[in-house]
Order: structure tokens, then sequence, then C-alpha cells
């Protein structure tokens, strides 16, 4: 279908994406690793998303997939949201964000934990011409971590439609049936068909 340049340098993400869009037809080419990290400099993640992407065209010539997630928590009015990967701060661990997302949450009922994973994929073409998709997974944040799959805020998401696991209690495959970041992946596909 067609060859992307993944802007992405998280090992997590890549194995994810190379997985699902694999599966459906599309070339993978890895970041190269002279390629210097981009700033992610942005307030959105529609932003941070742009700005890899057309990082990426510059420094290889070929169409460039990036993207950016965020964990969106209702009580915390969006917090994390577009800080998700340094929420406890520049260079923190995917446990260190967790304890410091829990640590706000610590007097919050399960019930008022609404929250949601958003993904968002832009790809990028040397004209310059641009798609941009969105996918999102609905759920709440747990008291405490469970499971041992996944990144980041994965053991404490439990998704509405997981039976009441987190997505770190879910298989690879049981995960990338219904993630935030698969679902931006199929809307892609559909957008780059239509094109």
């Amino acid at each position: 279908m067609s060859t992307f340049v993944l802007a992405t340098a998280n090992p997590h993400k890549v194995v994810e994406l190379r997985a699902v869009l694999e599966d459906l037809g599309v070339t993978v080419l890895d970041r190269p690793r002279d390629v210097p990290e981009v700033d992610e400099t942005s307030d959105s993640l529609e932003g941070n998303a742009l700005l890899k992407a057309r990082a990426l065209v510059e420094a290889t010539g070929y169409a460039a997939l990036a993207d950016d997630t965020g964990l969106f928590v209702d009580v915390l009015e969006g917090r994390p949201g577009v800080y998700s990967a340094r929420y406890a701060g520049e260079g923190a661990s995917d446990a260190d964000n967790v304890e410091q997302l829990l640590s706000e949450l610590v007097d919050v009922r399960l019930d008022e934990r609404g929250a949601r994973f958003v993904t968002v994929i832009t790809v990028a073409y040397p004209d310059g011409s641009l798609t941009v998709v969105r996918g999102e997974l609905e759920g709440v944040i747990d008291h405490h971590p469970r499971g041992h799959y996944g990144f980041g805020y994965d053991s404490i998401f439990v998704p509405l439609e997981s039976g009441g696991r987190t997505l770190a209690q879910m298989t690879p495959q049981e995960k990338n049936v219904i993630s935030h970041r698969s679902r931006a992946v199929r809307n892609l596909i559909v957008a780059l068909s239509n094109s």
C-alpha cells in the first residue's frame, strides 16, 4: 500500500506500530539512528506529531509517520495530556509517571477516575501534504498497577471494554485489537485508502 519511515525512536511504539501496519500491507522503515530527537514543543498532540513527521521527511526524503499519545484524566482537567511521557519531570521513567499520577488521585473514587488515551498520527509527505487521524480509548485509572505487559500508564489504565483488566494485563495481541494506537492506525488506513 505505502512505505513510511517511523519518526518514533520508542522501541515499544515501534513494535506496536509495525505489528499493526505490516499486517495491513504497509512497509515500515525504522527511524535512522543519525536523526536527532525532535523537541516536542507544541501544546497539542497534533502539533507534536506534525513537528516529528516534518523533521523526518526533511532528514530522509521519505514520507514519515509520527504519532503522539497522551493520557487525559477527567478529574485532573485533562492532565497529564500532552505531557504524559514527562509528567514526573524530564527523564522520568514510566514508573515515576505512574506514581506521580496515582499520588494526585489518592483520594478519588474509582467511579470518578474517567480517562482516555488519545493517539494522533500524522503522515507528512515530501510534497508538503499531510494526513492526520486520531484514535481514542476510554477507561478509568485503577488504584494500583496491575499486569506486566505494555508500557507507560498501561498498568493502571482499565479500558471500559476490557472486563476489568488493565492494558498491562492484556497480551500484546489483545491490546492491539482495542488500543488507541491501533484505532488511529486503522483510521489512517481508511484515510489513505480514500485519498
